[in-house]
């Protein structure tokens, strides 16, 4: 009579169990990792926007403008701004569909008085772009907002930081990032 060679039940059932404690302590780090890798990308998008508005502003005659104004080529809002000139934002960040997880609007403080010839018709004074996680707990657990300021905080809750005429509220609910 030949013996058979393989694993027995209990040699299976030891590999299964092992396997599973494994997964039960890699899953909640890779979670927290991808956590942690979309809020850093939105932290980015949010100085991109802060940057694409500063520069845009030393064109525009010292005024800040609509996100969608900050895309092209060409750029269109600015009177007499060359038609090879440079974009000041890429499109994907103007957009407003979710990105890295995130959820993000874009808010225009008030119209700047009176107009000059030079600078666009949709100027502004001021602007605040905010984001807030699209799954609280699973895309990102802190909401961030940006503003002409240059400042950037975040709301430990999740939820996007207040936003009125166009700039942050600073608060409880808005901490500053540091």
């Amino acid at each position: 009579m030949k013996k058979q060679k393989g694993f027995t039940l209990i040699e299976l059932l030891i590999v299964v169990a092992i396997i599973g404690i494994i997964a039960a302590i890699a899953i909640p780090s890779l979670l927290r990792a991808r956590v942690s890798a979309n809020e850093a990308a939105t932290i980015g998008d949010i100085r991109t926007v802060i940057s694409g508005q500063a520069a845009y502003q030393s064109a525009n005659g010292g005024w800040y403008d609509q996100i969608t104004c900050l895309t092209g080529p060409p750029i269109t809002c600015i009177p007499s701004y060359p038609t090879n000139g440079p974009t000041f934002l890429d499109s994907a960040i103007a957009s407003a569909l979710p990105k890295s997880g995130y959820s993000r609007s874009f808010f225009a403080g008030p119209q700047p008085s009176p107009r000059s010839a030079s600078m666009s018709n949709s100027s502004l004074s001021s602007f605040a772009y905010v984001a807030s996680p699209v799954n609280l707990g699973q895309t990102g657990v802190r909401g961030f907002g940006g503003d002409s300021s240059g400042v950037l905080c975040f709301s430990p809750q999740g939820d996007a930081p207040t936003v009125a005429l166009g700039s942050l509220t600073f608060n409880t609910t808005c901490l500053v990032l540091q």
